[in-house]
């Protein structure tokens, strides 16, 4: 994993939890960030002690995005943005819907641009409620990235997809929550505290059956019905063999709570 004051890690009981660390640039990327991130979840898939992540942003702010601080056009300076695409945000966001783990997003304060499409690329959203989400892509005439042309239309329908790339309206937390962007919209005092007990709680539970809910999930979106049954024969059989899976059972016949040992 890259070492980095960008990207804090701490590791506690089955829990990763991630912190974007550039609070004075709203956790803005750069290159030596992306790979710092990339580095840790790359070790959360590989390491089968750690079973959730938490993923949230330090200061006022959850990210806003690419840094532009290096770009000014005005100098001259036209960067190749496929290249920075191809080399970091798409590994980027394969990567967190790929973890077969599930990952929690606490966002705080702004998520803008890419910053807001990588939250989106988690499993389960919380957010403050001063939180506002921006695709602010229209703003610098470019499109959505990092993701978000393909979320967004699924996430809250076509019509609204269109509003919030098109015009880069701030979306509001409640808003989000109510239009199903997000899981839902806590108190700002209450989101740290709200977010992490949710992640232990995944952290603790049938790991291999949740990685396998996430995959089925996310296949939906481009599978018929048909194929969808398939893979959901698939995946239960797989489920089934699981050591949780026999201890779920076990747990529900003893009439006690069940001891997931996330295999």
């Amino acid at each position: 994993m890259t070492d980095s004051d960008t990207v804090l890690v701490a590791r506690d009981a089955g829990l990763m939890q991630i912190t974007l660390n550039r609070p004075d640039k709203l956790n803005s990327f750069t290159p030596e960030m992306h790979l710092a991130l990339r580095g840790a979840l790359q070790q959360a898939a590989q390491d089968d002690t750690l079973r959730a992540v938490l993923l949230t942003g330090a200061g006022r702010g959850f990210c806003a995005g690419q840094d532009l601080g290096g770009r000014d056009p005005r100098k001259g300076d036209r960067a190749d943005l496929g290249e920075t695409i191809g080399s970091y945000y798409n590994p980027l966001i394969r990567q967190l819907r790929d973890l077969p783990k599930p990952v929690v997003c606490a966002v705080n304060g702004v998520a803008a641009g890419a910053g807001a499409n990588i939250a989106l690329a988690c499993d389960i959203v919380l957010a403050g409620q001063s939180a506002r989400f921006i695709q602010a892509f229209s703003k610098l005439g470019l499109v959505p990235d990092a993701g978000g042309s393909w979320s967004l239309p699924r996430l809250v329908g076509e019509a609204r997809a269109k509003g919030m790339a098109l015009t880069a309206e701030p979306i509001d937390a409640t808003t989000a929550a109510a239009w199903g962007l997000i899981w839902k919209a806590v108190p700002d005092e209450a989101l740290m505290a709200e977010a992490t007990a949710l992640a232990r709680r995944l952290a603790e539970g049938p790991t291999l059956g949740l990685g396998l809910t996430k995959q089925a999930i996310q296949a939906a979106a481009t599978h018929d019905m048909d194929a969808q049954l398939d893979l959901e024969q698939r995946l239960q059989r797989q489920a089934g063999f699981s050591d949780d899976y026999a201890e779920g059972v076990a747990a529900f016949l003893d009439k006690r709570t069940p001891a997931f040992r996330g295999r």
